[in-house]
C-alpha cells in the first residue's frame, strides 16, 4: 500500500518506527524472506457501475505498480507465475514476487476481467474484505447477508478454478467459507486468518471449520494483526482523535477524491505517531500459531502476517524479525521438514494442485452435443 508514496523506496532499508513500513528489499534479505504475495487491494465501495469502474481502474493501476516494481529492481526481484518459479528464482539469488487480490470488488459483475488479471500475473483471489459485496458476505459485516456466497460469488470460485487461481477465504464469513469449500475443485486457503479457539473474533475461524479446511487439503496462514490476536484497548486520547478524524473525513474511503485520501492518510499517520495504537506481542502470535499447528498439523499451517496491511506485533515489527518464528518452531521441537512446510511447502503444494487442475481443464476434450 506504500507503492504510490513518493518517499517509498523498495531498495532502501527503512524503519518501522520512523515510517510504519515493514517490507523492503534489505529487510527481506536480512529476514531470509525469499518472496511472497504482493496484494492488489481495493477498499470496498458502492455496488454500482460507476464505483465498479473506479475500483477496476484502481486495481489495474496496483497490478501495474507491482509489475513496474519488479521491472525496476530486476536484478534483485522477479515476477513469479508458477509454484516451480519460487525455487528457480531463489536459485538465481532473487526475491519471488507473486500477486494476489484481496477483495474481488474491482471485477464488478464482469468475471471475464479475472482472466485479464490472471494474464498480468494474478494467482490468488479473495472474494471479499471488510464489507459484504457482490460476491460474498464478509466476516465483519452483518448487514443484509447472502448467507454465504452470492450466485455471482459461486461463479467467481468456478472461474478461479478454471483459470488456475488459489481461492482465498480470509475475510469471508464462515458460511461463505463453507460455500467456497463446497464449490471449489481445489483446496481453499486462508491467507491471513487465525483460530477462534485462542481469541473469539469475527475474523478468526472456529476449530470445526479449520479442520474442514485442512481435511480438504487447504492451509491456514496465521495473521499477525494485533486486534485479531487479543483484545486491545486504545487510549482515550487515541479514541478522541479517531472520532475527530471520522467527523472530518467521513468513513467512506472509496468515495474520497485522491487529494482527500492523501490528506486522510497524513492525518491518520499523525494520529498514529502521537497516539500509537495498542499492539499485541510476539508471544501472543506464537500462541495462535502453535494452537493451529496442534489442531490441524504442520501440513496445513502457514505464515500470513499481513505485512504493510496492519500486521506485525511487538517483537516482530517487520520482516527482518521473522527468523524468530523459525527459532520458536525449532525450540518447540518441530523438524526442518515441518518448518519448510509452514514457510512455503504447504502453499506451494496447493499452488501445484491448482495449476494441475487448470491444465487438466485446458486439455479436456470438448463435448459436442
Amino acid at each position: 500500500m506504500f507503492f504510490h508514496r513518493e518517499s517509498y523506496d523498495f531498495s532502501q532499508r527503512g524503519s518501522f518506527g520512523e515510517s510504519g513500513i515493514q517490507v523492503d528489499l534489505p529487510r527481506m534479505i536480512e529476514g531470509g524472506l525469499d518472496g511472497g504475495f504482493w496484494v492488489i487491494f481495493t477498499p470496498q465501495g458502492p455496488l454500482d457501475e460507476a464505483a465498479y469502474l473506479s475500483a477496476r481502474t484502481m486495481a489495474l493501476v496496483r497490478q501495474m505498480s507491482i509489475r513496474e516494481m519488479a521491472a525496476k529492481y530486476a536484478d534483485s526481484v522477479e515476477l513469479a507465475f508458477t509454484a516451480d518459479d519460487a525455487s528457480r528464482i531463489h536459485g538465481d539469488g532473487k526475491v519471488a514476487v507473486y500477486q494476489s487480490m484481496e477483495n474481488a470488488y474491482p471485477l464488478g459483475e464482469d468475471l471475464s476481467l479475472l482472466e485479464v488479471f490472471y494474464t498480468g500475473g494474478l494467482r490468488m483471489i479473495g472474494p471479499v474484505h471488510f464489507r459484504n459485496n457482490q460476491f460474498a458476505d464478509s466476516s465483519t459485516d452483518k448487514t443484509e447477508p447472502f448467507g454465504g456466497l452470492s450466485p455471482l460469488g459461486e461463479a467467481l470460485v468456478r472461474e478461479a478454478n478454471r483459470l488456475g487461481m488459489i481461492v482465498d477465504a480470509s475475510h469471508a464469513s464462515d458460511e461463505a467459507l463453507r460455500d467456497m469449500m463446497a464449490i471449489s475443485t481445489t483446496p481453499v486457503i486462508l491467507s491471513h486468518s487465525g483460530p477462534d479457539g485462542v481469541y473469539e473474533h469475527a475474523r478468526n475461524v472456529p476449530d470445526e471449520l479449520l479442520k474442514q479446511v485442512a481435511e480438504a487439503g487447504g492451509v491456514i496462514h496465521i495473521n499477525a494483526y494485533g486486534t485479531y490476536l487479543e483484545e486491545l484497548t486504545p487510549t482515550p486520547e487515541r479514541k478522541a482523535a479517531l472520532t475527530e478524524l471520522r467527523e472530518e473525513f467521513g468513513t467512506d474511503f472509496f468515495s474520497m477524491s485522491e487529494e482527500t485520501r492523501q490528506a486522510f492518510r497524513l492525518a491518520r499517520g499523525a494520529i498514529n505517531q502521537e497516539f500509537p495504537a495498542p499492539r499485541s506481542s510476539f508471544e501472543k502470535y506464537l500462541e495462535h500459531l502453535f494452537y493451529a499447528l496442534e489442531l490441524v498439523g504442520s501440513d496445513h499451517v502457514g505464515i500470513g502476517a499481513d505485512w504493510d496491511g496492519g500486521g506485525g506485533v511487538d517483537g516482530m515489527e517487520d520482516v527482518a524479525a521473522i527468523p524468530r518464528i523459525t527459532r520458536a518452531l525449532i525450540d518447540a521441537g518441530y523438524s526442518e521438514d515441518d518448518i519448510e512446510k509452514v514457510w512455503s511447502g504447504n502453499l506451494l503444494r496447493v499452488m501445484r494442485e491448482v495449476e494441475a487442475a487448470r491444465n487438466s481443464t485446458l486439455m479436456s476434450p470438448k463435448i459436442i452435443n
